[in-house]
């Protein structure tokens, strides 16, 4: 049974932490967690757009703290969630011998034809960000 998942993404300041507060939001019951695969924001609060776009949809993300992802995250979740191909090349480097944790991409569990999640960073489109991920939530959560 999947009760423990872990997104990722590049600096863990928009893209993971919105979705662990979608998840949040719709799982209560599941233990949710993001990282990033850099260390830039270490300790950083979500970017403030985000969490201003999160806000505006009932999604309170201001109090989640930026960390990088570690191998030992393969053994402390049930499935890892990365929000673009880059990022699933990343956890993969960092993949222990013989670990079997399913890392997938989020964006396909929207049911779209889409591969990443976009990074609003670079982009500026928080709210298309955020509809794609309460979409992929939902898929998620009905594959579980």
């Amino acid at each position: 049974m999947t009760s423990r998942i872990l997104f990722v993404c590049l600096g863990n300041i928009c893209r993971s932490p919105a979705a662990e507060g979608v998840l949040r939001h719709k799982a209560p019951h599941l233990q949710i967690d993001s990282a990033g695969t850099s260390d830039w924001h270490a300790g950083e609060p979500p970017y403030v757009p985000m969490q201003h776009a999160a806000l505006r949809r009932g999604y309170n993300i201001t109090e989640q703290v930026a960390r990088p992802f570690h191998p030992v995250d393969f053994n402390r979740f049930d499935m890892i969630l990365v929000m673009d191909g880059r990022n699933l090349a990343d956890v993969e480097a960092q993949r222990p011998p013989g670990n079997l944790t399913p890392v997938k991409r989020f964006a396909p569990f929207a049911g779209r034809d889409v591969g990443d999640v976009p990074d609003p960073y670079y982009t500026g489109e928080f709210d298309a960000v955020l509809e794609l991920i309460e979409a992929a939530s939902d898929g998620l959560l009905a594959t579980l």
